[in-house]
């Protein structure tokens, strides 16, 4: 016996596991995904399709990594198998007839192009209707990203936020509270010099009191910056300005450059060149990708595709720098390729005047192939571009928040920096808990299905009692619970009309223990309704009768619940009308014949989820094997 008890402990705790692990994979999936990790995010939905769990959203957005993967073959078959699937959203239909574009196949692309219209889709018209911007067009079906304004903008420019650890450096030439002013001829603003805040203050003032310390600042042109991991060094950019010499071309220009610093006893200083510099050209706007080991740069130095470029260098183990080398005409084009930025996903964005876009710079991510190499670009659409020029874009490591800057209308100042949100994965979560002692259930099972209660994943709770799924937002869902020697439950939850802002809802359960078996108690029977119907039979009276007696002499502690039911015929949404009016009524009689409301501790309807034989619909049943399942049922819930 205790062999066996052993056994059945390490198989629960192995789907404990297991359920936990896959979640994980599901979590890690999305986050890889979300941060334009494509490749990766695939192989992880392609393990969970294979384990089953939460299928349909796996492949959903297994189909999205193919397209934007540029591989509109596989996701042909993915979204294919996506457009069957109950309560899909309606964007799916417009991505299947895109990838349906990329592989050519026009007439069944129009198909589903018509079912989107007709399911209520609205095409859009747009500038990416060539086969080659398939993906373009899917990735902007539904808009990903929203906007909210920063309360730190001036009347002047501000753009390159660059947030760490709590704080936001960026570039402004606001130059509030001070009495002199240098002037930049070209604007007539006051020159750029870079300014940081707490990410967590509402203070809209930004003063002069807010530029960074150090020797990073001058009196020419400063900013954007990026900052290593270890917090020590900077690059900036800055105006052909270092030890009080500005430079200048033959014509007398004078140029960007990319400077490096370090941070010595909270001060940045030792301000440092670099020779790929120069002063007939520029360089400027630095990021870092995830291991500092590559700077990414805008130049326009010769021999680049044209305009101005994305370059990257090598920065080797002792901080010096390689040689530049232009990143490609994935990316590049005869026009003007700026401000760059790796997120933590090494996946690269930019601004853009030469790619196909909405304006004039577009702010552009990039996809690369299982090798790392660039093989797309997409545009990030509205509302990140608009009709005027959109920069200097940042990631925050979760994928779902950043800033950008843009010179369009409704501004503060010429140029303005905008927080931005994704719509970020919604969850359900909760905890099970039992009803007598309140303390967490592990090792409970949570179905969770659709509207038409199919199984869409098993979960177990863990050592706290919580489990957790990621669920799509506008659609409905059923949640039943299982654990032995505790009475299941069920729910509906919907997460139709949650605001964006909302990532989780929440599903809390509570079980009662099963009564023990060897309490002497006479058993409650169920009673039965006529087709169609919620009042009370004769037959049921009397059963009824018998309980209350039995509840108000015999067993005057007992606790039950009531527990509805129908059977298979009519629609099931029907079907958890009637039975929660039968439920209604039969409490109702008990509370009229004297029992006390507070125990009963619950009545309520399961339609036909809870059938008592096999007469689902799929088979001929007599009307008494229907009878069966037009029941009321009686649970003990305590004794004493």
């Amino acid at each position: 016996m205790k062999l066996k008890n052993y056994i059945l402990t390490c198989f629960f705790l192995s789907l404990s596991f297991i359920a936990s692990a896959q979640y994980g994979s599901q979590k890690k999936a999305d986050n890889l995904f979300n941060k334009f990790s494509f490749v990766s995010a695939a192989e992880v939905y392609h393990n969970l399709i294979e384990k089953d769990f939460n299928a349909d959203y796996a492949t959903r957005q297994l189909a999205d990594s193919y397209a934007y993967m540029r591989n509109p073959d596989s996701a042909v078959v993915y979204y294919q198998k996506a457009v069957q699937q109950e309560n899909i959203p309606v964007e799916y239909y417009y991505n299947y007839a895109q990838a349906l574009r990329g592989i050519k196949e026009y007439k069944e692309s129009r198909v589903w192009l018509r079912r989107f219209k007709e399911a209520g889709g609205v095409v859009k018209k747009d500038r990416f209707s060539k086969d080659s911007d398939f993906i373009t067009s899917i990735f902007n079906a539904k808009q990903q990203y929203f906007l909210t304004d920063v309360n730190f903008n001036s009347k002047y420019s501000d753009f390159g936020a660059y947030e760490r650890e709590g704080n936001i450096y960026f570039a402004s030439s606001k130059d509030e509270g001070v009495s002199t002013k240098h002037i930049y001829g070209w604007n007539e603003e006051p020159f750029l010099d870079i300014y940081v805040k707490a990410k967590d203050s509402n203070d809209s003032i930004v003063s002069h009191k807010s530029k960074i310390e150090g020797d990073i600042n001058s009196i020419y042109h400063d900013g954007p910056l990026t900052i290593t991991k270890d917090g020590k060094t900077m690059y900036f950019s800055r105006n052909d300005f270092n030890k009080n010499v500005l430079g200048k071309d033959e014509k007398g220009m004078t140029h960007l450059k990319i400077y490096k610093a370090s941070l010595v006893n909270g001060l940045w200083t030792n301000i440092e060149d670099f020779n790929f510099n120069s002063k007939d050209y520029s360089t400027g706007h630095p990021s870092l990708n995830s291991d500092d080991t590559k700077l990414y740069f805008t130049s326009d130095m010769p021999g680049g595709q044209g305009g101005s470029d994305i370059y990257y260098v090598d920065i080797n183990s002792d901080g010096s720098l390689g040689s530049p080398k232009n990143i490609g005409n994935v990316v590049n084009t005869d026009k003007n390729e700026m401000f760059p930025f790796i997120n933590s996903e090494d996946a690269l964005f930019f601004s853009s005047d030469g790619h196909a876009g909405l304006g004039l710079l577009d702010i552009f991510g990039t996809v690369s192939d299982a090798d790392n190499n660039i093989i797309s670009v997409l545009n990030l659409g509205v509302p990140v571009n608009s009709s005027k020029d959109d920069f200097s874009f940042f990631m925050n490591n979760d994928g779902l928040s950043g800033y950008f800057a843009s010179n369009r209308d409704g501004g503060v100042g010429s140029d303005d920096i905008y927080a931005y949100d994704r719509i970020p994965q919604l969850k359900i979560e909760g905890t099970i808990t039992d009803a007598t002692t309140n303390a967490p259930i592990p090792n409970a099972v949570v179905t969770l299905l659709d509207s038409n209660d199919n199984k869409i994943a098993d979960l177990q709770t863990d050592e706290n009692g919580h489990f957790e799924i990621n669920i799509d937002r506008d659609t409905d869902y059923k949640l039943n619970t299982k654990k032995e020697n505790y009475i299941g439950d069920s729910r509906t939850v919907t997460t139709k009309g949650i605001e964006n802002s909302v990532t989780s809802i929440n599903a809390d359960f509570v079980l009662n223990p099963v009564v023990d078996e060897k309490l002497p108690i006479t058993e409650l029977y169920p009673i039965y309704f006529d087709f169609n119907k919620y009042d009370i039979r004769r037959d049921g009276t009397v059963e009824l009768d018998r309980i209350v007696d039995l509840m108000m002499n015999k067993y005057p502690n007992m606790v039950i619940k009531i527990e509805s039911h129908t059977d298979s015929r009519g629609t099931s949404e029907y079907n958890d009308i009637l039975s929660k009016e039968r439920a209604n009524a039969t409490y109702k009689y008990l509370i009229e014949h004297g029992v006390d409301a507070s125990r009963i501790t619950e009545y309520d309807g399961f339609g036909e989820r809870k059938l008592a034989n096999d007469c689902d619909g799929t088979i001929n049943c007599t009307e008494d094997q229907h009878q069966l399942n037009r029941r009321t049922q009686f649970i003990v819930i305590k004794m004493e």
